[in-house]
């Protein structure tokens, strides 16, 4: 995942050097991207780490550009005068924010609209804007450049659905292939004549052309757009689903059908008071669900996932170099965090290699997570003690990262939990216990009482603090520190490393680390 050349990866381990504070990165430390869709008008700023930014800015406006088109062939007067003073604003507000340049895109309705061109002439004449309109196969491969952004690497079939239109693009190993574009946006379905049963076969007709032009894809259907993300949200309703994350969240071919079904019979103000969705967007959700639920029956993935990843954040991953492109987010992220809030930029990576040898038989994909919590360690200590342990948690569970399933980050906000704390009953923790098996949930355990123990040695970013040995089948953990952190370990230490072994199960021995032979030091547990 990382592609780096670096003589000094190998020093840095399996995820490479940071790259946020290179050149090519800082050149995308701030960067605005508008996107001017057929039902909404949106504008992002990103900062942060350019691999896995911050959304700075974020603000929508629903304008209905694309109400009526199919009927009149232009743009939607209303939603014309609404989107070109949301283009105003955004104008002013990107000078205001120091963004250069907004780079700006327009989709369906204005690339179809006979009033098109006229509008992106009046844009660029009021605001200085250049409004750049793309065709559907652009737009879907934007779409699945926004679903590499949060998942390097991935194969599947993206699908994004806007106002208008919907596109399917398919990746694999990071690599966007065929591209097709649709006429299956709820204001173009809408126009379809002959009520819902026309509707309907038009849906199948549709996507059963789309799928010969394809080919099979069953692998993971991942789904881009506003309407999707509605549908997401009543899921997570119907279902009592404890997270409200809609990034990486995911469904089955049989959630689908159910959820299709909820919404068609319940009532749409109940509905979308209960889930959440605005009345513009809810208007739009049914004749989505039908095509969702045909999507799913007509291609057969294997899973389905919410990507909260689209056009705008393809358009930032467009400006990156390969280099970037090929990094982990998850891990480029928490570094940029780690080096501007931690107290010790530098000393995740050192509890990293020391807290490992704790799980030697984890896979990759866990030892990320870890990784990820090591650098995370310290981020909150401005938060108010009592509070700092459930804020870790919650910055972890909430927090707009990429490369993260559910999942993974309960287990990285339970690790951060311990790393303040030895208890978690009565924490916001035991709402979501359902989403991290107790394998896990033990794993993370250990893992934060590693890092509350470890965070007792204040010392060098680029220190060794010594090393542990984990024997899992006689239960014993020994620990052999070096000469400069032996004073470090008072009544404190003491404790914390007591706690870790009473999680391990096991009994616990601490030595001198030294080159060639070790002798007792104080601390020793009894028997």
């Amino acid at each position: 995942m990382d592609g780096t050349t670096d003589p000094e990866h190998s020093e840095w381990g399996p995820f490479g050097r940071p790259l946020f504070d290179k050149d090519a990165a800082k050149a995308l430390s701030r960067v605005g991207v508008v996107d001017v869709g057929s039902n909404s008008v949106r504008m992002v700023v990103f900062d942060g780490a350019a691999r896995s930014p911050a959304y700075f800015y974020n603000e929508k406006i629903m304008c209905g550009l694309g109400q009526g088109l199919s009927e009149t062939g232009r743009l939607n007067p209303e939603g014309r005068e609404r989107a070109l003073a949301a283009m105003k604003r955004f104008a002013r507000l990107a000078e205001n924010m120091g963004t250069g340049p907004l780079t700006a895109v327009a989709t369906a309705a204005v690339r179809e609209a006979t009033d098109g061109d006229a509008f992106r002439e009046e844009i660029e004449r009021e605001t200085g804007i250049h409004l750049w309109v793309i065709d559907g196969p652009e737009e879907a491969r934007l779409s699945a450049q926004g679903v590499l952004l949060g998942w390097p690497g991935s194969y599947g079939l993206v699908c994004d659905i806007g106002g208008s239109s919907m596109e399917l693009a398919e990746i694999n190993g990071g690599q966007v292939g065929k591209r097709l574009t649709s006429r299956l946006g709820p204001f173009s379905l809408q126009e379809v004549k002959g009520g819902k049963k026309a509707r309907k076969a038009y849906i199948k007709d549709t996507l059963e052309r789309m799928h010969d032009q394809l080919g099979e894809q069953k692998n993971r259907l991942f789904l881009v757009g506003g309407s999707w993300r509605a549908i997401a949200k009543i899921d997570m309703e119907r279902r009592g689903y404890p997270l409200h994350v809609l990034h990486e969240y995911r469904m089955t071919p049989k959630d689908v059908r159910k959820t299709a079904d909820y919404i068609a019979k319940t009532d749409a103000e109940e509905l979308r008071n209960r889930a959440g969705v605005s009345s513009q967007r809810m208007a739009l959700v049914p004749d989505a669900a039908e095509v969702l639920r045909r999507l799913v029956k007509t291609f057969g993935p294997r899973d389905i996932a919410v990507s909260s990843y689209g056009i705008r954040e393809g358009l930032l991953y467009e400006q990156m170099p390969q280099q970037l492109r090929d990094r982990d987010p998850l891990i480029e992220a928490c570094r940029f965090a780690e080096a501007k809030d931690a107290r010790l930029p530098g000393y995740g990576r050192a509890i990293y290699h020391f807290v490992e040898p704790l799980f030697r038989s984890a896979r990759p994909d866990k030892l990320r997570i870890i990784r990820a919590a090591c650098l995370l360690h310290d981020v909150s200590w401005r938060s108010h003690p009592d509070y700092r342990a459930e804020d870790c948690f919650d910055n972890a569970t909430r927090a707009n990262l990429g490369g993260l399933k559910h999942s993974e980050r309960v287990f990285l906000g339970l690790a951060l939990l311990h790393r303040y704390s030895n208890k978690r009953e009565g924490s916001r923790f035991e709402d979501l216990a359902d989403l991290l098996d107790e394998r896990g949930q033990h794993q993370a355990e250990v893992l934060g009482k590693a890092m509350r123990f470890a965070a007792m040695f204040w010392l060098r970013a680029d220190t060794q603090l010594g090393e542990l040995t984990w024997h899992p089948k006689k239960k014993q953990l020994i620990l052999r520190l070096t000469e400069e952190a032996v004073p470090l370990y008072g009544e404190v230490g003491q404790t914390r490393l007591a706690s870790l072994a009473d999680t391990l199960g096991a009994e616990f021995d601490v030595k001198l680390l030294r080159p060639r032979r070790a002798r007792a030091v104080p601390g020793k547990s009894p028997g």
